[in-house]
Formats: structure tokens, C-alpha cells, sequence
């Protein structure tokens, strides 16, 4: 027979979510990536290098996912607030890249206009 109890509902909560050890590393690995980002800025070679764009939106992104991931307990959660989350998230970036192709900040090559 099943334990309905609330002490049974919330020992399987618990085995969902991270512990405090979990939190103290992702903090740890959200503060080395911001510290390499600062650094990033003031290194010269990177910062006027091609790589420094793409080095900071990526690092940005990882943050990005680490912080939805564990700190709004998305990993966690149903599929349905994660589609719920990532739907908007997936139409707010396609509408900048067309508003970018729209103002000319983001141009396609094609040979087609010349």
C-alpha cells in the first residue's frame, strides 16, 4: 500500500532537487566564467581578436542555461513548464534576428541586390 503521508511527499521531493553541495559548485563555475569574462576584457589580444564576440555570447549562454537549469529548477520540473519557458524564449530570439535583418545590423551576402 502506498505512503500518502506529507513526510513521504516530501522525502521525494528531496531526491528531485539539489542539495546545498550542488548550489556551492554551480556558484563556483558561474563565478569562474564571469571572472574569465572580465579578464577576456581586459586582455588585448582577445578582446580585438574574432574570437571575442563568440567566446563571450557562448560563455554567456552557459551561464544563461546553468542559472534556468538548476536556480529556477527548470531540470526539474515538468516538460510542460520547460516547453512552457523555452517556447517564448525560442520566438523572443527569431524575433530579434529578423528585427536585426529588418534594420540592416545583420546582413546575408547573397549576391542577389548588385
Amino acid at each position: 500500500m502506498a505512503d500518502h503521508s506529507p513526510a513521504a511527499g516530501h522525502a521525494h521531493d528531496e531526491a528531485h532537487h539539489p542539495t546545498w553541495t550542488t548550489y556551492w559548485k554551480i556558484a563556483v563555475i558561474l563565478t569562474v566564467i564571469t571572472a574569465v569574462e572580465v579578464s577576456a576584457y581586459y586582455i588585448p589580444a582577445w578582446e580585438n581578436s574574432w574570437i571575442y564576440v563568440p567566446s563571450m555570447l557562448i560563455m554567456s549562454a552557459v551561464k544563461f542555461w546553468i542559472v534556468v537549469m538548476y536556480y529556477m529548477h527548470l531540470k526539474y520540473d515538468h516538460k510542460l513548464f520547460r516547453s512552457l519557458f523555452t517556447g517564448p524564449l525560442i520566438v523572443a530570439g527569431l524575433t530579434l534576428v529578423g528585427l536585426l535583418f529588418l534594420f540592416s545590423k545583420l546582413v546575408l551576402r547573397l549576391g542577389l541586390l548588385s
